[in-house]
């Protein structure tokens, strides 16, 4: 049976939703004696569409508020913890919540007279990358608990929003399990099999680090047409709302010629001749008319970081008397266009560190490339010819190329650039 400790807007959803979807009797507990009153009388103190109705469908039957965590904690076998972290003033996120959570969680299974067999927790709290290996582990093993051994863990992120958190939860995109010990994850697959969408078991750094990505995503996207609107303001005659409508006819948005998933994915950066071009105007035209476009100027940056960033890579991997391969030289697969390509970026970078010994290779390319820069490198007639000549590669392009012949790189350090293999 399951525990839900925490019972505010996400933990109250995830109670209910799992006696729903699950069939298995809930028991609940929060801290805060008016909300379990509210709860047991069946009266929610927000609004939230459908919430009061499933508390009222399964209020004291399959959803059981406890008076006391030890109640609760005594029925379940595995109990999610939906406790708030917000910002301290620092910014940062106040743990203070989650760790006495916890730790009131461990006091309560410590005071059973039967002791659970294998206890899992879940953390449901939306937490920094690390947070469940590096503070939850950790205060567990200083209680004597050992995962794996007598205790379970894992990191379950809620992607709720507010006025359709119920639909939600039930008919969610995905599940995505943190998994500290396999016997956690799987006691957690198990609860939501029956939820018919796919179940990704990953790192817990990699589950606590996705809803950050999902949030921080969602916010740069508004920032950013607002960033455009106070830009159009200054500039005049711009009807803003009217660009945004034609922006959101862009086939892309549906997924053709290409996807707009293809542009929300790291590589090595954007380059070409529009791209770089274009938002640098942007930037500039918005300075002459007195606006600081503070995110176009850090969307540059962050351009010109992330070359350095694979350079620093390359770096940690090879010597300077290294030969490094340099797998695409085009801007873009399936193009023999340089202009702007981040290619060249990073080979100067490369260049003025000292490393000497570059051989390249791009399926079409390498004379374009050539004719248009110059540069003292080395370029092979093959992906065969680069393995063998080079002791770390580096994809910089997304040719298919690169991926079908993967085996061959067997042994050797690769930088995947564009997160391609």
């Amino acid at each position: 049976m399951i525990a839900v400790m925490g019972l505010g807007f996400v933990g109250l959803t995830t109670g209910l939703g799992l006696a729903h979807r699950s069939g298995q009797q809930v028991f609940a507990y929060d801290a805060d004696e008016r909300k379990r009153e509210l709860y047991k009388g069946k009266r929610i103190s927000f609004h939230e569409p459908h919430l009061q109705e499933q508390l009222e469908r399964y209020g004291g039957d399959r959803f059981i508020v406890c008076d006391t965590l030890a109640e609760a904690v005594a029925q379940a076998d595995t109990i999610f913890i939906c406790v708030g972290t917000p910002s301290s003033l620092s910014g940062e996120t106040d743990l203070g919540d989650l760790q006495r959570a916890v730790s009131a969680y461990l006091d309560a299974l410590e005071q059973l007279s039967q002791p659970k067999p294998y206890p899992v927790i879940v953390i449901k709290s939306t937490v920094p990358a690390s947070t469940t290996t590096d503070v939850v582990q950790l205060l567990l093993e200083n209680r004597g608990y050992r995962i794996g051994v007598n205790i379970g863990l894992a990191h379950n992120p809620e992607f709720l929003r507010e006025g359709s958190a119920w639909n939600d939860f039930v008919q969610p995109d995905r599940i995505i399990i943190g998994e500290v010990d396999p016997i956690g994850a799987q006691r957690v697959r198990e609860l939501y099999a029956n939820f018919g969408v796919p179940i990704h078991c990953v790192s817990a750094h990699t589950a606590e680090f996705v809803k950050y990505a999902s949030n921080s995503l969602l916010a740069t996207m508004i920032s950013f047409a607002n960033e455009l609107s106070m830009i159009a303001a200054r500039v005049g005659h711009i009807d803003i709302t009217q660009v945004f409508h034609l922006l959101h006819e862009d086939k892309r948005w549906q997924g053709h010629p290409a996807k707009m998933t293809d542009y929300v994915f790291p590589g090595c950066g954007f380059g070409g001749y529009c791209l770089p071009k274009d938002t640098l105007s942007l930037y500039a035209h918005a300075g002459h008319y007195g606006h600081e476009a503070v995110m176009l100027k850090a969307v540059l940056q962050v351009n010109e970081d992330i070359k350095r960033h694979i350079v620093e890579q390359i770096a940690a991997s090879v010597q300077p008397e290294g030969t490094i391969g340099i797998l695409g030289l085009s801007f873009k697969p399936e193009s023999d266009d340089v202009r702007g390509a981040v290619s060249r970026d990073i080979i100067r970078l490369l260049l003025d560190r000292g490393y000497s010994r570059i051989v390249a290779y791009d399926p079409m390319a390498m004379e374009n490339f050539h004719n248009a820069y110059e540069l003292p490198i080395m370029y092979a007639d093959s992906v065969e010819e680069v393995v063998n000549r080079s002791e770390v590669l580096t994809i910089v392009t997304a040719w298919r190329d690169f991926k079908d012949k993967q085996n061959l790189y067997q042994g050797k350090k690769i930088i995947d650039g564009r997160h391609y293999l």
